[in-house]
């Protein structure tokens, strides 16, 4: 199979962030000018700063400035060489040739090399290392570095989604050879912006790196403050205290987009969300009672109460304009009196099944969403409470302990559909966190691997959604639209947002004088 014939097999797949508005004040746009520290009200908290290790997009939003991947992909989310200049597969495709730039320096003053590649993939396969996407290296038997600009990559057998993975600044990253144990703390890449400092849960200081490979950035440096509270965000880009901010709260942005002075940039989707059940729990290992939740839900009046409206309900996680995202899929409708039927078939009378909803407060609309489904759940007959944790405790509780029974959270980038649906829902996958095993999914999501012809594998991928679907191993809920604001001297906002729609880079933002 020739590389071109790869490419257009696994391309066709993928679609792009859609950008459904940019609202931005009429200002002369002068040349870019070097200078100045901008200020970003961050919405989330970073955690663990290795990119090798981290699961959470909001730490990867902060490190997408840090650290650069092998190859990346372009706006429409094919993937283009990045570290490596170019690369080949062979005509099995089991054997990658990555032919690396020379002129990359990492932050530390080394210059990347062949061996600073083998380590990082090592690194990130040793599952001694507790990386995220270790799954993406399981086909991994060598890799060779025969000169200090070649690495050679082979596999046991095909992996279709192989070099799209590595397009991923988690599983594709370069790090400088033998610093792992200082990435947790002190990240060290050879990204435009280097690590200088991190006060925990209340800012990120970022500097600029003006030995970049791909030409230094505009700004000094970028300070992240990390302000979870809609409103006290929104305030802070309303007196100038912060030049931008993600996350405009849902109910503000109308009024936002129409206030003289601010930019606003909007995109469709930023993420999407769902209800998740831990099958370890007696009552939701039947699935008639996992059923009758879904029941409980009305989602659109959901979307409209949380966000609202701010996105688009849906049945399938896949990307909109995704050829794997199944529109045959229709969301249950809400009925009460159903779900107390499939209750009663699973033995559960009113007053009877007791639940706690675990929600952080990271994501405010997570907390108002869960108090809006538990009036729903006590119509149901089910005596439902809810406890708010905060984003550390909810990673600790639910992610890692998977201490829970019922919650709720939203995935970012995971554009790429075996990065979707094998992480999230094979036995194996690093993001299952709620011990959902299910052979049938386990058989697809590893047939996907080895199925090249793109309709093919887009059809592999829909059988799974009908099983996540049918069996209701989550609840599919929406796609929310992603949001920035902005003071009017922040120009280069139409580079900011990376084409998996989470990211964002500030490699070419700029302060207007």
């Amino acid at each position: 199979m020739k590389r071109r014939q790869f490419l257009k097999s696994t391309s066709a797949l993928l679609g792009g962030t859609l950008l459904s508005s940019v609202a931005l004040p009429a200002l002369a746009q002068a040349e870019p000018v070097k200078g100045g520290t901008l200020i970003w009200g961050h919405s989330e908290t970073t955690q663990n700063l290795d990119m090798h290790q981290t699961g959470t997009a909001s730490t990867g939003r902060v490190l997408q400035n840090v650290h650069d991947s092998i190859v990346t992909v372009d706006k429409d989310l094919n993937v283009i060489p990045n570290l490596a200049e170019s690369y080949e597969i062979s005509d099995d495709g089991t054997v990658y040739t990555f032919k690396l730039r020379d002129d990359v320096m990492f932050h530390n003053g080394k210059k990347m090399t062949s061996e600073d590649v083998k380590y990082s993939f090592e690194r990130c396969k040793d599952p001694a290392t507790g990386a995220v996407n270790f799954e993406v290296f399981n086909n991994v038997t060598g890799i060779e570095t025969p000169d200090d600009t070649t690495v050679v990559v082979t596999l046991d057998k095909v992996n279709a989604p192989f070099i799209f993975r590595l397009a991923e600044n988690g599983a594709g990253v370069v790090m400088p050879a033998g610093s792992g144990d200082e990435q947790g703390n002190t990240p060290i890449g050879c990204g435009p912006f280097k690590f200088v400092r991190r006060e925990f849960g209340n800012e990120v200081e970022l500097e600029r790196f003006d030995d970049y490979w791909d030409g230094p950035a505009y700004l000094d440096k970028v300070i992240a403050r990390e302000i979870t509270e809609p409103t006290v965000r929104l305030t802070g880009l309303r007196t100038g205290e912060l030049h931008m901010i993600n996350d405009i709260p849902a109910d503000r942005i109308t009024e936002i987009e129409a206030e003289e002075g601010l930019q606003v940039v909007s995109w469709f989707p930023l993420n999407w969300d769902f209800v998740n059940f831990n099958h370890d729990f007696e009552p939701f290992k039947d699935p008639k009672v996992r059923e009758a939740f879904d029941y409980m839900i009305d989602k659109e009046a959901l979307l409209e109460g949380a966000l609202w409206g701010q996105g688009k309900v849906t049945a399938s996680p896949s990307y909109p304009t995704s050829a794997s995202y199944n529109h045959d899929l229709k969301q249950r409708p809400q009925d009460i009196e159903k779900a107390k039927a499939l209750l009663a078939e699973a033995g559960y009378g009113p007053g009877e099944l007791s639940v706690v909803f675990k929600a952080t407060t990271n994501y405010p609309y997570h907390i108002e969403a869960a108090q809006i489904m538990l009036e729903w759940f006590r119509m149901a007959g089910v005596d439902a409470t809810i406890e708010q944790l905060t984003w550390s405790d909810w990673l600790s509780q639910v992610w890692v302990d998977k201490d829970f029974q019922i919650s709720m959270m939203n995935f970012f980038t995971l554009w790429e559909p075996d990065f979707l649906y094998y992480s999230m829902w094979n036995t194996e996958g690093a993001f299952n966190y709620r011990k959902i095993s299910h052979p049938k999914v386990d058989e697809l999501t590893a047939k996907a691997r080895v199925t090249t012809d793109p309709q093919a594998r887009a059809e592999v991928y829909k059988e799974v959604q009908k099983i996540v679907h049918d069996e209701t191993l989550d609840v599919l809920l929406w796609f929310r639209n992603g949001t920035i604001g902005a003071q009017p001297a922040v120009q280069g906002l139409d580079t900011i947002v990376h084409p998996n729609g989470s990211n964002l880079n500030f490699h070419k933002v700029w302060l207007q004088n």
